[in-house]
């Protein structure tokens, strides 16, 4: 009799524990959906990563996973996932709208018809089919579709977490083959893998007078729920000297849309200033535009130099805009300003790029010889400086390693003959682990 009721009571917790695990995948899977279509693409891809690998997954999760790599970018990962699900049935419109729709955001529009057509003959006369295969069918013949592109133009993807309407204007901004929140990433933005390891190696080479710079650094870099922190060291060797720096940057949240620069370096070594200090406040607002202000403070040995910097950028499209300036006021009422704009054109992602940097202004004479973004002497003259410099980034197909490039060329005055000018070109690499 006992045995029996033991019996009982055991299928009972069973039970319970299934109906719990059920709850939780439901509420997992809405959470993930609704943060998807809000177009929080990443968080909804780490959520879906961890549900795909559970023993048993419905096919509404395998959807929204496929389609998850599909805004990312991921078509031909994208392509076997929705093939898997397709194996299984044949009958899911959701399915089949999502693989021909994955097809057209890789412009492989002979292979998004052949599915359209495939679809039809198992969901017979859908609007939103046909819709796709007429798309497929003008991309073949290179003629132009309307603006509306290949989103649902009324889009049955409802949930108490997402209006309609809403859903509308998020895929459209992913089904360009960029996702909004990938193009405007910030520091403080959150990873899915915490950490990384950065090492840097540059040289700038003279036309004149002057033996080659080398610098080199190495950095980590551990995202925190409160924000970034990269500790660094950086080593710079010229004319004959070497030299040491310890450099630590915060990242920090402040609010939603605000986060902050923090830096302090500090060295021993005459090509580097004795302690320097910066920081900026950074507003990301939803339009698009970003606003920063802050101010550096620099401690050499015979003298100290204070700045105010503030920048204005602007992400449109595929591309970011930034103005940066320098604000260096002077005992004697003279106030010296550089400036610096960077203009950056984003690929897949927001970790593959191009861009341009350009340079111009009256400054303290922070960095004698400019290699990168090191400051390597402690000469105060205030003198003129044209830079222009070209970076590309570029990552790894897993995405845990990225590789920079860039060049640049300086026309700098001499800081001991004014109204005389050299010339260097400088070139650096710098490669990311991500873990």
């Amino acid at each position: 009799m006992r045995k029996k009721y033991l019996h009982i009571i055991l299928m009972v917790l069973i039970a319970g524990i299934f109906r719990v695990t059920g709850q939780d995948s439901a509420g997992n899977f809405d959470t993930a959906y609704a943060l998807a279509y809000e177009g929080k693409t990443n968080t909804a891809h780490n959520m879906l990563y961890l549900m795909i690998n559970k023993p048993a997954t419905d096919i509404d999760t395998s959807i929204l996973w496929a389609s998850t790599l599909s805004w990312r970018g991921d078509y031909d990962l994208a392509r076997t996932e929705f093939n898997a699900i397709l194996s299984t049935t044949k009958s899911n419109r959701e399915v089949w709208i999502s693989t021909v729709k994955n097809e057209l955001y890789a412009k492989n529009y002979a292979t998004a018809l052949g599915l359209s057509n495939k679809a039809l003959l198992h969901i017979e006369n859908d609007a939103e089919l046909m819709r796709l295969q007429a798309i497929a069918t003008e991309g073949i013949n290179g003629l132009s579709y309307s603006d509306k592109g290949w989103y649902n133009v009324e889009s049955d993807v409802k949930t108490k977490f997402v209006a309609a309407e809403k859903i509308e204007k998020t895929v459209t901004k992913e089904v360009n083959g960029k996702n909004e929140e990938l193009l405007r990433k910030t520091p403080v933005t959150e990873e899915k893998l915490k950490k990384s390891v950065m090492v840097n190696s540059a040289v700038t080479i003279f036309d004149q007078r002057f033996d080659p710079i080398t610098t080199t650094s190495i950095a980590y870099k551990r995202q925190t729920p409160f924000g970034s922190i990269i500790p660094r060291i950086n080593n710079s060797n010229r004319v004959g000297k070497n030299g040491i720096q310890l450099d630590l940057d915060l990242y920090p949240k402040i609010a939603k849309g605000f986060y902050a620069y923090v830096n302090y370096g500090y060295s021993e070594s005459d090509l580097y200033p004795n302690h320097k200090m910066g920081s900026d406040i950074y507003y990301n607002h939803k339009s698009g535009v970003e606003f920063s202000a802050g101010g550096r403070f620099i401690n050499f040995a015979t003298k100290d130099v204070k700045s105010i910097t503030n920048s204005l950028g602007y992400y449109k499209g595929n591309y970011y805009f930034s103005l940066r300036s320098y604000i260096t006021p002077e005992s004697n009422n003279l106030t010296r300003v550089s400036g610096n704009l960077l203009v950056r054109k984003y690929l897949k992602d927001a970790e593959n790029y191009m861009g341009l940097n350009v340079g111009y202004g009256f400054s303290p004479e922070l960095r004698q010889f400019t290699s990168g973004d090191q400051l390597l002497a402690e000469t105060l003259l205030y003198i003129e400086s044209q830079r222009l410099s070209f970076e590309y980034q570029f990552t790894s197909k897993n995405n845990l390693s990225a590789y920079r490039t860039n060049v640049g060329v300086l026309r700098q005055e001499q800081s001991f003959d004014p109204g005389s000018y050299f010339y260097s070109i400088s070139a650096g690499l710098t490669y990311e682990f991500n873990f």
